[in-house]
């Protein structure tokens, strides 16, 4: 199913993963127009679009996600949304009510912006972090969206996003101005890396500072599944065909699909080193400390923090949840996006692997650079 003719919104558009899709849409579809929705939208971004824009208008939308003014104006005559923008935090270093007010009440004004402009399909970019792993560390392997879980989130951003999935999903089918239907759905993609992953990056600048050695904060048995940025972008694309499909678009609403790839399973940092070892990393065999160790370290780091922040926030460099969630073995399997939405992986391992290896390699230069010079 096409989406030829018609206006979306992209929110996020201007980050990591609403770059590639806003690229992905141009590409492959013939829409009438692509608003891109973000606080700030870069020149550059615009100018590098304009190689494959083809007769397809860009408009830009520059505002606040909890601005219901500025929400139904974007949305006024569109007739897909694509719901990519929150705060990602693992730090817990943002107040609860600014990421609580991006993450739920945005998407919350963002659902009421649809219904009241006639928006007739909606899909939301959740996370794996909604599932947990929750605090005892119980692992998942190869899990599926029927896999039963005791989830105990603990981190503020995961406790949003599941808030914010919740309401995306229970407004599918809410009645629109015009008497139309809403159509919802939602995506749960695991750790997304490739050109542009700013945690990469992070760890490349570790390991730079640690005179090429990258630090190792997951044992090898805590495997989990990454998935390829232009692989996510690809099942948003299926999921917008198949919402438009008068006979799938019930048959998908309402519910949430999990994205993985043919990622290898590995830990994150085993998986940090598959992609930095081209480029003369290595890596620490063991952890920086036990990890029961490493827990009493960090509850004593939060004790202290907890103690000064009347006076000062600050935010440990690691906390328990962090430590759960890299120590934990996390895997899922996209199967049934496969079967209701048509995802197959647009890019295999090896592809991904070369072209994520290949923006590292650019990359380094500039990040040597700007650490040297501080």
């Amino acid at each position: 199913m096409s989406l030829r003719g018609e206006v979306c919104v992209v929110t996020g558009a201007s980050g990591f993963l609403g770059k590639r899709l806003v690229r992905l849409l141009l590409e492959e579809e013939k829409m009438a127009e692509i608003r891109l929705l973000d606080k700030h939208v870069q020149p550059e971004l615009l100018y590098s679009l304009e190689e494959c824009r083809g007769n397809t208008k860009l408009s830009v939308f520059e505002g606040d996600i909890r601005d219901g003014d500025f929400l139904r104006k974007s949305c006024r005559g569109a007739s897909i949304v694509f719901h990519m923008a929150s705060i990602i935090d693992v730090y817990d270093s943002v107040e609860y009510s600014e990421i609580y007010g991006v993450n739920v009440k945005g998407t919350q004004l963002l659902l009421e912006a649809c219904i009241q402009e006639n928006v007739v399909s909606f899909i939301y970019t959740s996370t794996i972090e909604v599932m947990g792993p929750n605090s005892k560390g119980e692992p998942i392997i190869n899990g599926s969206e029927d896999t039963v879980y005791n989830c105990t989130l603990k981190f503020a951003y995961s406790k949003t996003k599941k808030e914010a999935e919740q309401r995306t999903l229970q407004a599918h089918g809410e009645v629109l101005n015009n008497g139309g239907r809403l159509a919802t759905c939602a995506l749960r993609p695991m750790y997304i890396y490739g050109e542009g992953c700013r945690f990469l990056l992070g760890h490349m600048g570790d390991g730079i500072r640690n005179k090429g050695v990258l630090f190792r904060m997951s044992q090898p048995e805590a495997r989990v599944n990454p998935v390829y940025v232009g692989n996510v972008a690809a099942a948003h694309l299926q999921a917008a065909r198949s919402l438009k499909d008068p006979q799938k678009r019930n048959a998908i609403g309402g519910k949430f699909y999990l994205i993985s790839d043919d990622t290898p399973l590995g830990s994150y940092s085993d998986f940090n080193h598959v992609m930095m070892s081209p480029l003369g990393f290595n890596i620490q065999e063991k952890l920086m400390y036990p990890l029961r160790l490493l827990y009493v370290v960090c509850f004593l780091m939060e004790m202290l923090c907890m103690m000064v922040r009347p006076f000062v926030r600050i935010v440990p460099p690691l906390n328990r949840q962090l430590v759960t969630m890299l120590n934990t073995p996390f895997s899922f399997s996209y199967q049934k996006a496969k079967r209701d939405l048509g995802y197959v992986p647009r890019y295999t391992w090896e592809e991904a692997r070369i072209r994520t290896i290949e923006w590292l390699a650019s990359e380094l230069p500039k990040e040597r650079e700007r650490i040297n010079s501080k």
